[in-house]
């Protein structure tokens, strides 16, 4: 495809930039620079540093910048309102790493701002002596204080739609903690028979730990929501205007409608991103509990006939192009690989956060890379693993009551009432002679068949401690 092109100038000098487009020479630069990944910078954090630079402009007129050219100031805003919203997504394809804390990203911003602008002003494009990517949409700015406060509102967001997942996967395995409550079944420890537990049970569990990450990432907003916007290079807000720095995240508190919060101390905040480390634990701890909840189910499920098989995972797609009639737990085997995405992500954010140098790290750009990649995976994760898998768990009942008759697991129900050597000597004839555990316990009339079937009901081995206590001592 041949363009025709318009001449930009910026400090290195004159470049060509295609005629057509929004962004312009430092943007047309960074395409050249920094070709490393193929992939784009996140579109969240492209729409969130729209409302920044909303957010901006408006403390800008607010304090009487282009008093004399309301035109001007609208424009700028509808543009970067069109920039919030992905209207003008197709002109930001710079790759997601870059070197310049982000910087290439920004000015990105700033141009496509600007032409916009210019657009609407029905000016041509690349006139920035009526509307300056620098001096007007940059105005009272820094790279280093808008860039990591598009990355805390762009997490917050996301965070938000993980939460709203998170809380449909607990209601789906509390839905089948109801509906397979009376199913009984052998629990295991280190992957042997162990004690009786319901299915219900174990499912209600998953649901309980899923809250316990709901929790902890409704928390990180708290940490998020403190940034340094205002404190322009290093956090000592040069070249800003006081009275723009006490009002900038007023504005952009009422445009997100997020209880953002000026940092105490802005050089802090722009020389240390611990915050995003933080963030990020509770993402990997999200990711670890996923990861468990999805390995348990693909035991569960194996087999099926020469498994566990206590459950069936809805069948998504045919599990080979070989074996016939093989099933694959796809969507566990597929939340699996997402959840150690997310840890690798953990690891980058780590050691990208604890590379900065002195006054600002430099690597935000992967760190933002990584933390929304997380966010936005964990929420796809949760949807389908609910959707597709969770919802549509079907219970072997006749397996599960196979085992427990077929396993000595059954005499842990029955330790309160028999005793632990009673129940041992019980469990070593029937190994030796092949015997189910309760023809033995009612053969030597240590327990009635009412007895063992009250000892073994779902409410016997669900219930917290015994009724009673039991004194063996004669």
């Amino acid at each position: 495809m041949s363009f025709n092109y318009r001449k930009e100038c910026d400090l290195l000098g004159e470049i060509e930039v295609p005629s057509h487009v929004l962004y312009g020479a430092h943007t047309q630069r960074a395409l050249k620079n920094f070709a490393l990944t193929g992939q784009p910078v996140h579109r969240s954090l492209i729409h969130a540093y729209g409302l920044v630079k909303l957010a901006c402009t408006r403390a800008n007129r607010s304090i009487g910048v282009w008093a004399d050219d309301a035109t001007k100031a609208d424009a700028i805003e509808r543009a970067s309102r069109e920039l919030a919203v992905g209207s003008l997504d197709e002109y930001f394809i710079l790759d997601k790493l870059q070197g310049g804390a982000g910087t290439s990203t920004n000015m990105n911003v700033n141009e496509v701002i600007a032409n916009r602008a210019l657009e609407i002003l029905q000016e041509p494009l690349g006139n920035y002596q009526r509307v300056s990517p620098l001096d007007d949409i940059n105005l009272h700015q820094s790279t280093n204080d808008t860039f990591p406060t598009a990355l805390k509102l762009a997490a917050i967001l996301l965070l938000r739609q993980l939460e709203n997942k998170i809380i449909a996967l607990q209601e789906a395995f509390q839905a089948q903690e109801k509906r397979y409550a009376h199913v009984v079944k052998i629990g295991r420890t280190e992957l042997q028979d162990a004690a009786l537990i319901t299915l219900g049970r174990e499912m209600g569990a998953y649901a309980e730990a899923l809250s316990r990450d709901r929790w902890r990432l409704y928390k990180c907003e708290e940490r998020l929501r403190v940034v340094n916007l205002g404190g322009t290079a290093i956090g000592t807000g040069l070249a800003a205007p006081r009275e723009y720095i006490f009002r900038v995240v007023d504005f952009l508190r009422e445009e997100t409608g997020v209880g953002f919060a000026r940092a105490e101390n802005l050089v802090d905040a722009t020389q240390n991103a611990d915050v995003f480390v933080e963030v990020s634990g509770m993402l990997k701890t999200c990711a670890t509990t996923l990861f468990k909840i999805c390995s348990d189910l693909r035991i569960l499920s194996s087999g099926p006939q020469t498994g566990f098989g206590e459950i069936h995972l809805p069948e998504c797609q045919a599990g080979s192009s070989l074996m016939p009639g093989k099933v694959n737990p796809v969507i566990p085997e597929a939340v699996s690989q997402m959840a150690m995405q997310v840890m690798a992500n953990d690891m980058s954010i780590s050691i990208a956060c604890a590379h900065g140098n002195l006054e600002l790290n430099p690597f935000l750009p992967l760190v933002a890379s990584a933390l929304l990649e997380s966010c936005e995976g964990l929420a796809a994760a949760c949807d389908i693993l609910g959707t597709h898998c969770v919802t549509g768990i079907v219970a072997d009942e006749e397996r599960c009551k196979k085992d427990i008759e077929n396993s000595t697991a059954m005499l842990t129900a029955l330790v309160a009432t028999l005793g632990y050597e009673q129940a041992s000597n019980v469990a070593i004839k029937a190994r030796k002679s092949g015997r189910r555990v309760r023809e033995i316990v009612i053969e030597q009339g240590l327990l009635t068949k009412e007895q063992l079937d009250e000892l073994l009901s779902p409410e016997a081995v669900c219930r917290l401690g015994h009724k009673e206590v039991v004194n063996k001592k004669e």
